[in-house]
C-alpha cells in the first residue's frame, strides 16, 4: 500500500507503509518545464515575426506574444512582482514537498512547480532584462487570452489542488473531515 487509507487528520496510520512522493513531483515538474521550454523555443525560432498559424480556423491560432504582465496582459509594469510571486510559489511547494505522501498531490504540485519554473525562466532570462523578462505566450484561443504551456500546467495543477482539497485530501496523504456543528 503506497498511500495510507483511512488516515486521521494527523496523518497517523498504524502499520501503513508510506512513501514520499517527491520523486513524482520532480518528474512531473521536469516534464512540464521541458515541454514548456521546448514549445517556447520552437515558436520563437519558427513563428516570431510571422503571421499567426491557424490550428482550428480562427478559434485556435499560434502566435508569439511577449507578455510582461500576468494573465490577459494585466500588470505590465509589475514584472518584478510576478517574478517574486513565482519564486515564492516554488519555495512553498518545496516546503510542502518535505511531507508529501499523496500521489495526486505530487502530480498537482509538480504541475504547479513546472509551470512556475517555466514562466520564471522567461522572467529571469528573456528581454528586456533580468527579473523583468517578458514571458513568451503563443496559444491564442478566440475571445480569450494568449497563453503558454506553463500557464496550462499551472491552471491544471491549480484545478487539481482545488479538487483534492474539496475531497478532503491533504498532501501528507491524510484526509480531513468537514466539521459538523449546530
Amino acid at each position: 500500500m503506497d498511500e495510507p487509507v483511512g488516515a486521521t487528520a494527523a496523518g497517523a496510520v498504524p502499520g501503513a507503509r508510506r512513501r514520499r512522493r517527491i520523486g513524482v513531483l520532480l518528474v512531473v515538474a521536469l516534464l512540464a518545464y521541458l515541454i514548456d521550454l521546448g514549445g517556447k523555443m520552437l515558436v520563437v525560432s519558427g513563428l516570431e515575426g510571422r503571421q499567426p498559424i491557424q490550428v482550428i480556423g480562427d478559434v485556435v491560432t499560434l502566435q508569439v506574444i511577449r507578455n510582461g504582465g500576468a494573465a490577459f496582459g494585466m500588470g505590465q509594469a509589475m514584472t518584478i512582482v510576478f517574478t517574486m510571486i513565482a519564486t515564492a510559489v516554488i519555495v512553498v511547494i518545496w516546503r510542502i514537498a518535505r511531507k508529501l505522501y499523496s500521489l495526486p498531490w505530487a502530480i498537482a504540485l509538480g504541475l504547479l512547480l513546472g509551470g512556475a519554473l517555466g514562466n520564471l525562466t522567461d522572467r529571469l532570462f528573456r528581454a528586456p532584462s533580468v527579473f523583468r523578462g517578458h514571458v513568451v505566450d503563443f496559444i491564442s484561443v478566440q475571445h480569450f487570452a494568449v497563453f503558454n504551456l506553463a500557464d496550462s500546467a499551472i491552471v491544471c495543477g491549480g484545478i487539481l489542488v482545488v479538487l483534492l482539497s474539496f475531497r478532503g485530501s491533504n498532501p501528507d496523504g491524510s484526509t480531513h473531515q468537514a466539521v459538523k456543528g449546530g
